[in-house]
């Protein structure tokens, strides 16, 4: 079956059956991941973390609302460059591997489903992080109202995932267990998608960047990565 278009214009990726793997939610296949997320080789995963390193480094920062905290891979670093960390994330065994790893006072952290009204948004955030997250999320347009109500007079918000340049190819979030290579489900947003989800809602584009593997800049980029403010 071909990936079919939505009505926001993003593309739903059908994965075709197979005797060898379980069909599994993103909750579901991210719990089952998370003992094995920080070992696994994945370069998406190292070179946004990476970006995220890159783009913030020299800056600190009053309050970070990191969505999509995972493990905790780019807690351990924005905890060093803000006074407050409020870390979220849907899965609760990502969540559990990431408190045994940081436990320090200041990162707190949540779980949550980010398509529903955001609790934890009441606060204001001067920087807000998106890591690998939005490409499991169908429809950008309520993310982003939520965003620009969360986020601080001034404050930024980063945005590092995969490029869909290579989600057209075929390459999305997946991992191996005994029973076969599990995917987990996903939805391709071009790069305008991100914009138009932003831009309605009051955020604009200050950076813009493309990373790629080796920095060889003769393939296909593997992450795209914004900054609206």
């Amino acid at each position: 079956m071909p990936p079919l278009r939505n009505h926001h214009g993003s593309l739903r990726v059908y994965i075709l059956s197979n005797s060898n793997r379980i069909h599994m939610n993103v909750q579901q296949s991210y719990n089952l991941w998370a003992s094995q997320y920080d070992t696994n080789k994945n370069k998406t995963r190292d070179l946004e973390a990476y970006a995220l390193r890159t783009t913030l480094e020299g800056r600190s920062f009053q309050h970070i609302l990191e969505i999509g905290c995972g493990t905790g891979k780019n807690t351990e670093w924005l905890q060093t460059c803000a006074e407050r960390v409020t870390a979220v994330d849907l899965s609760e065994g990502m969540l559990a591997v990431a408190r045994t790893k940081i436990t320090a006072p200041h990162v707190e952290f949540q779980q949550a489903d980010i398509t529903q009204e955001w609790h934890f948004g009441a606060q204001q955030f001067d920087l807000i992080t998106f890591s690998l997250v939005l490409e499991h999320i169908e429809d950008l347009e309520p993310i982003f109202k939520e965003v620009a109500k969360a986020l601080a007079p001034g404050g930024i918000v980063y945005v590092g995932e995969l490029h869909p340049f290579k989600q057209y190819t075929g390459t999305q979030a997946r991992f191996d267990t005994p029973e076969g290579r599990q995917l987990v489900p996903c939805f391709s947003h071009h790069i305008s998608d991100f914009l138009r989800a932003a831009g309605s809602n009051g955020l604009s584009l200050q950076q813009f960047e493309e990373y790629f593997d080796e920095d060889d800049r003769n393939g296909i980029p593997r992450l795209a990565r914004f900054v609206f403010g």
